[in-house]
């Protein structure tokens, strides 16, 4: 896997997406931005929109809810970045459409390995607050969570995101812990 890969976590609201955009822009590669939210209702295409008004017009915005490993495979170069926003919606679409996520997680990973320029990913991190009521609530938290550290497991940057600051807690493959790598 390219050094350039990272996971972005965080909570929601926390500034994990325009975190990713700025990474992104920073590189100077071709932008390719795989959105993964689909507007349902009013509410959601209200956030579809922001995000979208957010990003300039270089980005090249493809929106593909459950394919992303294709995606990825197709579009990705050695001078592109691909920014995925979110694994979080992405799991809920693959939960709502009855596809196995653990299947689909090892599709994403093979498209991540194979990839020739950096893809960041963003994804909230779900499981810090109450234990859900409904079953459904559960599943779709465990199913989240475990394919964060899938993830957080196999790409070499991980960074979480807190009130907008970036917090690294993996570079270049290498855990750190306070100012200490490991």
């Amino acid at each position: 896997m390219n050094n350039k890969t990272t996971l972005i976590l965080g909570g929601a609201r926390s500034g994990k997406s325009s975190y990713a955009e700025e990474l992104a822009e920073q590189s100077r590669f071709n932008l390719v931005y795989i959105a993964t939210g689909e507007p349902s209702d009013e509410e959601m295409r209200a956030r579809i929109d922001h995000h979208r008004d957010r990003r300039c017009e270089k980005w090249e915005t493809i929106e593909e809810p459950v394919d992303i490993a294709s995606v990825i495979n197709e579009h990705s170069t050695k001078d592109t970045v691909i920014l995925v926003d979110c694994l979080t919606i992405w799991t809920s679409n693959l939960m709502f459409k009855e596809k196995c996520v653990q299947e689909a997680g090892a599709k994403l990973i093979i498209a991540l390995r194979n990839a020739p320029g950096p893809v960041l990913l963003v994804s909230n991190e779900v499981g810090q607050g109450i234990v859900p009521q409904n079953a459904l609530a559960r599943n779709f938290r465990d199913e989240a969570g475990r394919l964060n550290q899938r993830l957080a497991a196999v790409v070499p940057n991980v960074d979480y995101i807190v009130a907008g600051l970036p917090l690294s807690l993996k570079k270049n493959a290498k855990i750190v812990s306070g100012n200490i790598e490991r």
